[in-house]
């Protein structure tokens, strides 16, 4: 990367901390991101610098003249890498440097180094990267493993500060462990060990991709670009890249660069890299004609329920638009929407869901459905997430995580949430917060592109003083007074008996009230349902059903005489009063089509015979019902 502009701050908090080590602990050990690239002050301008640059930095700014880097894989290095530096640390440590090249590092030699560089009389250092492969299981050590990292905790209790004969401050002669987790490591090594200082470098906060934006901008508008808009692909491009690396800023600026892919745009770039070169189905032209007429498409599959319908396309459309969270500043890198779908049972929730899928990205196959009654124990989680690091099947990844890397761009719904573990919602937190999760295996994947979907009973039922459930809300209950209702239980649940107020936070506004199934909707179900069963007569038996009306009133009245089941209750009745008997009515009548012309039947009789439902053939259709089918 190019020097920056001469407005530069401290060096990274980390960095700042490494230094203060120096002072009071003999050896540190670095974890976290310490695989990325790092803005590095130098000579009044910002540098991009690797790990090992930047704890050489900090060293030679406390006096150090070189450090020995230790690595499994290459073995002893010098930096500076110049022949002063390098003859300094062979006369130190008896050994060349720079010409094992490929051949392992063993922990024999590795002690040979350590103990003459702390125990030297003048400053010298010396850092082991990569230190989390000097191991093969961390859990089970052998006997020379643990005898080697014994004799690097006697050395850490038994080093002192150095003297100085410039007259800087004493400081140690310190090991640096550059590990990527503090795990890595023996637990007993560090552990109560006030010698050995932990230091964990974190992601890049919003401060540092939006300086390493500024740095980059020019790579992204050309030097011809005003200072406006450089500022203004700076704050963009920082705010798509919440969660990333300032390496992965480089690649991305690589990828809009080259154009590979849709990255017409930054926020394309950022998308591209985070779920590889998908379609972006956000930015289509044919999604803007969807939503236009979208309460009318939906409400021909949703019956009664043109709130919801209303309010969850306003939510769609405010995704769709890129204002999702814009009243706070949201991170870009946020769930592309987030849906609490909550009433009674069988009204719609689940088909909205699919509806909403059908509508954004056209296919009903990007529709992922989690029965959360399955995750009802703690230990459930490993199936969404995998299993954590060291247990069977670790490297598998998750339910969720590979749904979401396959599918990046799908509707994600998570049903009957209130009979989730608590633990499990903990999950929650971090994809609403920062649109991502970590899986068994180690790898992330964003749910940036995703919308989430939760859906819920809460609020239906309440219970009496003596303990027996009642209803607490009912088809009779003002719209109005059912939404105070049943956003009071939603929080009750979530505030009071799961303690999660902060996941109630994160859901805000996004909580979507559906109605009871009135007579109206009812008979609209009914139609519709029935209407599907011709149609499936029609295509997998090539049998045109006409319904005759006397048969149609009677079904219509046992299906939805009830309706406290809601519209599953409806297909339930209809599938047992009719689809059954007439599945075996078929069967007997086993009518074939004669070539292209579809064979003609018309129920004409619908009766219950022991208990049994049965239905009646006719091989015409009478002149008084022609065309009459559901």
């Amino acid at each position: 990367m190019p020097a920056g502009p001469s407005e530069v701050g401290a060096p990274p908090s980390w960095l700042r901390e490494l230094e203060t080590a120096l002072l009071t602990n003999s050896q540190v050990i670095v974890y976290g991101n310490v695989r990325d690239q790092y803005l590095l002050p130098e000579n009044g301008r910002w540098r991009v610098r690797d790990m090992r640059y930047c704890i050489w930095s900090c060293l030679r700014r406390a006096g150090f003249p070189f450090l020995v880097v230790a690595d499994p894989v290459e073995g002893l290095r010098a930096i500076p890498p110049e022949p002063d530096a390098a003859a300094a640390v062979e006369k130190l440590i008896g050994r060349d440097v720079g010409k094992d090249q490929g051949e392992p590092l063993t922990l024999t030699t590795l002690q040979e180094v350590l103990g003459p560089v702390v125990r030297a009389d003048t400053p010298a250092a010396v850092a082991i990267d990569y230190a989390s492969r000097l191991l093969v299981d961390v859990r089970h050590l052998d006997e020379a493993e643990h005898r080697f990292f014994a004799c690097c905790e006697k050395l850490a209790t038994t080093a002192t500060p150095v003297h100085r004969q410039d007259g800087q401050i004493e400081r140690y002669n310190p090991v640096i462990w550059v590990v990527g987790s503090d795990r890595d490591l023996p637990a007993w090594f560090s552990s109560g060990n006030d010698a050995v200082r932990k230091i964990a470098v974190p992601l890049p906060d919003m401060s540092d991709r939006r300086t390493a934006a500024t740095l980059l901008a020019s790579g992204l508008v050309g030097p011809e670009a005003t200072k406006d808009e450089r500022a203004d692909i700076a704050g963009r491009f920082a705010e798509h890249t919440q969660g990333l690396t300032l390496r992965s800023m480089l690649e991305i600026v690589r990828l809009s660069r080259a154009g590979v892919g849709p990255t017409g745009t930054i926020e394309d770039a950022a998308r591209c890299y985070r779920v590889g070169i998908v379609d972006n189905p956000w930015g289509k032209p044919y999604l803007r004609e969807r939503l236009a007429t979208a309460p009318e498409r939906i409400g021909r599959r949703v019956r009664g329920q043109d709130q919801a319908i209303r309010r969850s396309v306003d939510i769609i459309v405010r995704s769709v638009m890129g204002l999702s969270g814009a009243q706070a500043g949201g991170s870009a890198s946020r769930p592309r929407g987030v849906l609490f779908f909550a009433g009674p049972t069988g009204v719609g929730k689940t088909e909205l869901a699919k509806s909403l899928t059908e509508l954004v990205f056209g296919d009903e196959r990007a529709y992922i459905r989690f029965d959360m009654s399955e995750f009802s124990a703690e230990q459930s989680a490993d199936r969404l997430v995998g299993a954590p690091p060291g247990y069977i099947g670790h490297d598998a990844g998750g339910e969720l995580t590979n749904a979401i890397r396959q599918q990046p761009f799908s509707v994600v719904l998570f049903d009957e949430i209130e009979k989730a573990h608590p633990r499990i919602l903990d999950k929650f937190l971090q994809v609403l917060d920062d649109g991502r999760l970590t899986d068994g295996s180690g790898s992330t994947v964003y749910f940036s592109e995703a919308v989430l979907v939760f859906t819920s009973n809460l609020g239906m039922k309440s219970s009496d003083p003596s303990g027996r459930p009642t209803d607490h809300v009912g088809p009779e209950t003002p719209r109005p007074e059912l939404e105070r209702r049943v956003a009071a239980a939603i929080r009750h649940h979530f505030v009071d008996t799961l303690n999660r107020p902060e996941l109630l936070n994160r859901l805000g506004d996004n909580i979507v009230v559906f109605n009871f199934i009135d007579t109206d909707a009812a008979a609209e179900i009914f139609r519709l349902l029935l209407e599907r069963v011709v149609l499936r007569v029609r295509k997998e038996r090539g049998v045109e059903l006409t319904v005759a009306e006397d048969v149609r009133r009677k079904l219509a009245e046992l299906a939805t005489k009830d309706l406290s089941f809601g519209g599953r209750g409806i297909g339930s009745i209809l599938e047992t009063t009719f689809v059954n008997p007439l599945a075996r009515a078929l069967f007997d009548d086993h009518p074939e089509p004669s070539g292209k012309e579809l064979v003609r039947r018309t129920v004409v009789g619908l009766d219950q015979v022991d208990g049994v439902w049965r239905v009646e053939l006719a091989g015409r259709v009478p002149a008084a019902i022609e065309g009459n089918v559901a």
